[in-house]
């Protein structure tokens, strides 16, 4: 079937990618202590680091697989696939389009040309509307903060100064938990309505509520007390936990002029562009990950804020960027915007705050925890550390 003629179906998908395929290339490993039978349960990390255990029924059966959590949150491959898809270096214009590339690359099908093809939509089941009453809402007490927070090495002094942006949610349909997760609330541009919530609890789970809105909303804690036009610096982070710990590793530095944004992962054009219409004023800054699918995230950002056209391939050494008729190659291993200006003008209208080389993410550096492979800093890193530092509205 040639790839032009391809449209995605769910279901065709489900049946040849199981959610056992999709964990063991995450790092997942079997827990054979636990036994294998009809069910198996699948381990990310080990000892104290153990981030998240899933157990996958119908391992024989990938069509019927489904997993749960013994917090009671629950699914299939496409809800786990989209848990984890700021994992999988994939671009689309949804998170519908980025899930359907993922699953196609595990069934060894063709990738999904959207440009021809918009059916996918369709085929994919109906987009759920985040209903707020199926949760029930706390404010964050400041005297009683949740222990997951300082797991993650996140301060009471941090924690209260970001209280008003964090609320504990708890979900009225699931049966199996009837505790409280801590909830970032998502909103749009120009509305303070909560359009879906980034959940964080223990164990290493994370999710978002159902329906939630990653289209145009995010989460977005704005430090001047509501006066936009003040903002001067917007910090984009992949996850609320990295923007938390960020602030707490730089607040010595940052003003009330700020505000910090989760994108939650991977994210939409309408998400980027609808953070900077609440702050007119202010430059934006890539505070990605220091890995492959933050490098990406870092292009895709400057592409938006700058407004240049651009297309990223991935290659065996890195990436290859296509913008303005030129192309050039993109290393993982170094900054990507200032690889970016030797070929093409920019206007300096975002920076980079990125996680020192040693360290995965902002969350990593707080906890000391360094990456496996340490990357050493080259005389390109020390030009690239100059340039970000000169271009910077900041002195960082």
């Amino acid at each position: 079937m040639a790839p032009a003629d391809y449209k995605v179906k769910f279901k065709e998908l489900k049946s040849r990618v199981g959610i056992d395929d999709v964990a063991y290339s995450l790092g997942y490993r079997l827990d054979r202590k636990a036994g294998v039978g009809r069910y198996i349960e699948l381990v990310l990390g080990e000892g104290r680091d153990k981030r998240d255990t899933i157990i996958v029924s119908n391992r024989r059966d990938k069509a019927s697989q489904t997993f749960f959590r013994r917090d009671g949150s629950k699914g299939d491959v496409v809800s786990f696939i989209r848990e984890n898809l700021s994992s999988f270096n994939v671009i689309g214009l949804t998170e519908w389009q980025k899930i359907a590339k993922v699953m196609a690359q595990f069934a060894n099908m063709p990738e999904p040309d959207y440009d021809r093809d918009r059916d996918y939509v369709r085929s994919a089941s109906a987009p759920q509307v985040f209903d707020p009453s199926r949760y029930r809402v706390k404010e964050l007490d400041a005297a009683n903060i949740p222990r997951l927070f300082a797991q993650r090495g996140l301060s009471a002094d941090t924690v209260k100064a970001l209280a008003p942006f964090i609320s504990l949610v708890s979900d009225r349909r699931n049966e199996n938990f009837n505790g409280y997760n801590i909830g970032f609330p998502y909103t749009e541009a120009g509305s303070d309505k909560t359009v879906g919530y980034e959940i964080r609890g223990v164990s290493g789970y994370k999710s978002k509520a159902a329906g939630t809105n990653s289209s145009t909303a995010a989460w977005v804690a704005d430090l001047s007390h509501g006066n936009n036009g003040l903002v001067r610096h917007v910090f984009f982070c992949e996850s609320a936990f990295d923007a938390m710990a960020f602030f707490q590793l730089n607040r010595p530095r940052l003003g009330e002029d700020i505000a910090l944004v989760s994108l939650g992962g991977t994210f939409s054009d309408r998400q980027v562009l609808g953070v900077m219409e609440r702050f007119p004023n202010a430059r934006a800054y890539d505070c990605f990950d220091n890995d492959l699918a933050g490098r990406i995230n870092g292009l895709r950002l400057m592409a938006l804020v700058e407004d240049i056209p651009l297309k990223i391939t991935k290659t065996p050494e890195g990436l290859m960027v296509e913008a303005k008729g030129k192309s050039f190659p993109v290393s993982p291993d170094r900054s990507a915007y200032t690889q970016f200006e030797p070929h093409i003008s920019v206007r300096y209208r975002m920076g980079q705050w990125q996680p020192p080389k040693d360290f995965k993410d902002w969350n990593d550096c707080l906890l000391g925890k360094r990456s496996s492979i340490k990357i050493l800093p080259t005389k390109h890193d020390r030009d690239d550390n100059l340039a970000e530092q000169r271009a910077s509205g900041l002195k960082i």
